[in-house]
């Protein structure tokens, strides 16, 4: 299949269990729970996104025919080092252009591939490493991987709802919107009252990272 590519450029991780590693982020065009235009927001599934998913105009970007094109693409981004070589595949949702063909051809190429997706679609085979990131008032159909990261608050989500899911790692979010001190400060709470939670932090935008 051919896949379309808002951006693929080279940093480091800046959430959750593998924040702070060198990885390749490979973000691809397009969601099922926003369109991406600012018109749309307010009636979206998912109204509190932050990133630019339109598109194929980023940096790295594009449309590519082959699973191995794209997969050169990441390589050459990587670098000639060949240790602890990392992909992050992420949206947009992920899940409607991953397949197994691009993961092997990640794979051939020495790369352990993580994602993050919103799990309303089912994950194909083959992930190293899988970040489910669930939204209130969405049919979440990928209920167990490697990391359970909530974006808090959200109205209409019961943390204790999803502390059955099998997740190796959950983990609370601030939400980054008008009132960030708000929203730090709830994630806190709740950490406090619920010790399964881990807080997670943005540090890339701590850090001025894309």
């Amino acid at each position: 299949m051919a896949y379309s590519v808002k951006e693929c450029f080279l940093t480091l991780q800046g959430e959750g269990v593998q924040s702070g590693s060198r990885a390749v982020f490979l973000r691809f065009a397009g969601c099922n729970l926003w369109s991406g235009r600012e018109q749309d927001r307010a009636t979206a599934q998912c109204t509190f996104c932050d990133t630019d998913f339109v598109g194929t105009n980023g940096e790295g970007g594009g449309k590519f025919a082959r699973a191995g094109d794209l997969a050169d693409q990441v390589a050459i981004i990587w670098g000639r080092s060949e240790e602890r070589r990392l992909v992050v595949i992420t949206g947009g949702e992920p899940m409607l252009q991953l397949d197994g063909e691009l993961i092997d051809a990640l794979h051939g190429r020495g790369f352990r591939v993580a994602v993050e997706s919103n799990g309303t679609l089912p994950a194909v085979d083959g992930i190293d490493w899988l970040c489910v990131s669930p939204k209130a008032g969405t049919d979440v159909v990928q209920r167990a991987g490697d990391e359970l990261k909530l974006v808090w608050p959200q109205q209409g989500i019961d943390p204790a709802a999803l502390e059955g899911w099998d997740f190796g790692n959950f983990l609370i979010q601030p939400m980054d919107c008008n009132d960030r001190q708000q929203a730090l400060d709830a994630s806190i709470q709740l950490v406090m009252e619920r010790p399964l939670w881990r807080l997670s932090l943005q540090t890339h935008k701590l850090l001025g990272l894309p």
